[in-house]
């Protein structure tokens, strides 16, 4: 028996060091370009309490100060991936969380410069499917997130 492919949203966030380097639509274009669907963006400079809310995970580590300070930085942008599998398919297309062990082809492989110490690896991708609906809520407001077909989906003219 095959495993059928589901459809699925997940949250990706492209943080300050890809806004600031100008290579947001790059990375965009290589979720659009594997079919997957941008269903839900927006630009914003995040406060201290949305960034703590974030990574609450790791409130407790030793590094989440400097997570937190990075990713109010500077503005952010932040998406609502759609399609088959697309959370493991993101993560794929992402690379590695450390930049030095990411694969050429992936974002980070292709685009980070440092170590991912401080969350200076240009994106965050959700890690399964219970993280990308607390994270899409986190972000988005239900009226935010819109539904569409593309035209290599087969029920468009």
């Amino acid at each position: 028996m095959t495993d059928i492919p589901t459809t699925e949203k997940t949250f990706v966030l492209l943080k300050p060091d890809a806004v600031r380097r100008g290579i947001s639509g790059e990375i965009l274009e290589r979720f659009e370009k594997r079919g997957l669907k941008i269903i839900a963006m927006k630009m914003v400079t995040v406060g201290k309490d949305q960034a703590s809310k974030h990574y609450k995970e790791h409130k407790k580590k030793p590094f989440f100060d400097e997570i937190v300070g990075f990713i109010t930085s500077g503005p952010i942008v932040a998406i609502v991936v759609e399609g088959k599998n697309s959370i493991t398919a993101v993560r794929k297309i992402v690379g590695s969380t450390n930049p030095e062990q990411a694969l050429p082809g992936t974002i980070r492989g292709d685009f980070a410069h440092t170590l991912a110490h401080g969350g200076k690896n240009l994106i965050h991708a959700s890690a399964n499917k219970e993280d990308a609906e607390i994270e899409i809520d986190l972000w988005f407001d239900i009226a935010e997130i819109n539904t569409y077909s593309r035209n290599d989906e087969g029920d468009v003219l």
